[in-house]
């Protein structure tokens, strides 16, 4: 049951900040893994057996994982992009008056959330807001980053109300953020290839069919994502959608089973048989990370200097933009006034046939 509370009560706000981590030097790139794959929510096995195929794969694909990290100095970005985001929050919300401290809590490695659990504790807040840093939901990410804070807060003895956001794949202010980072790159393509066609391609982390088929919401709010950015994009640009060409696309297919698509690899490719340029845009990652230095800025630009592609453009994450860190902001408050996981965000409910997603089990 959702409590609606005055925004004048919050008193200290202690805001966590959920991502999946990412090694921090070469020696945590296997461990990295391990915790990764051992997690149920991405290998649903029995215990025995998923230990023993999590410390297979971790072990297999740690060299090539070595290699790609090396390519950032040899550890994740994602930590420091997160912290930089957490020091933006902060400051946006005492600019409203607020007293805050906000923490990363990472998944799969430092800061885990039992370590999170104790600052927390010692810090003494009034009220703690979840927020996941994936605008989109789903089991294998907010759901899980969520379950593993719940079970630290208890070994922890933390007992403090806590509002959960659960998705915001709509939010105005990462509309307006990915919306300007496109719009830069689209001029930039004009300058650099005055009449070439453009594509942009939104490409999102993919998920196996199955997840989805089992409830999943997250490639719907994708999808609401992806259209809610594009209108924006037009807006900005000011000619009609229907002028713009863009593709939803889904990247990083790993393994035998069947990935939700079109996937992004096999786009690049389209494009070069069509004759376009392309903006890679990232939407489903609010951070830079080796999803998007490596895999969209290294692998599929050499992919699309093979299929001809030319311009190849990289619109930026969001990060720290000003409109993004505002819409956290909102987020915060909004979620500040109510106790448990709250339901109410712009753009529509996810379709009842998606009974995973966190807001609807809670409505």
């Amino acid at each position: 049951m959702i409590k609606e509370r005055d925004n004048k009560e919050t008193g200290r706000i202690a805001v966590l900040l959920f991502n999946l981590g990412g090694p921090d030097g070469p020696d945590a790139v296997q461990p990295f893994l391990f915790n990764l794959f051992f997690d149920p929510a991405i290998i649903s096995l029995p215990l025995p057996l998923r230990w023993a195929i999590a410390k297979l794969i971790s072990t297999r694909r740690a060299p090539f994982a070595r290699e790609n990290y090396a390519l950032m100095g040899g550890g994740s970005p994602l930590l420091p992009e997160t912290l930089r985001q957490a020091r933006a929050l902060e400051a946006e919300l005492s600019g409203r008056g607020q007293t805050v401290r906000a923490w990363p809590v990472m998944r799969y490695w430092h800061p885990f959330a039992p370590e999170v659990a104790a600052e927390v504790k010692a810090w003494a807040p009034d009220r703690i807001i979840a927020l996941p840093l994936y605008p989109q939901f789903s089991t294998s990410t907010s759901a899980s980053s969520l379950k593993d804070w719940d079970r630290a807060a208890r070994k922890a003895g933390l007992r403090v109300p806590t509002s959960t956001v659960c998705c915001w794949p709509v939010e105005p202010g990462l509309v307006e953020a990915h919306a300007s980072l496109i719009v830069e790159r689209w001029h930039q393509a004009e300058a650099e290839a005055p009449g070439r066609p453009m594509r942009i391609l939104l490409s999102a982390h993919g998920l196996p069919k199955k997840i989805i088929e089992r409830g999943d919401p997250y490639q719907w709010q994708v999808e609401q994502s992806c259209a809610a950015v594009m209108d924006r994009v037009a807006a900005m640009l000011g000619r009609p959608l229907e002028t713009i060409d863009w593709q939803v696309c889904y990247q990083s297919r790993v393994g035998p089973l069947e990935w939700i698509g079109p996937s992004t690899d096999a786009e690049v490719e389209r494009a070069g048989r069509d004759g376009c340029g392309l903006i890679l845009v990232p939407i489903a990652f609010v951070s830079e990370h080796v999803e998007t230095l490596v895999e969209l800025d290294v692998e599929y630009r050499h992919l699309a200097e093979k299929s001809g592609v030319a311009p190849y453009l990289r619109a930026p994450t969001p990060t720290t933009h000003p409109a993004f860190i505002r819409g956290l902001g909102d987020l915060v408050m909004q979620a500040a006034g109510r106790e448990g996981v709250a339901p109410d965000r712009p753009g529509p409910s996810c379709p009842a046939k998606f009974g995973r997603c966190a807001c609807r089990a809670h409505t």
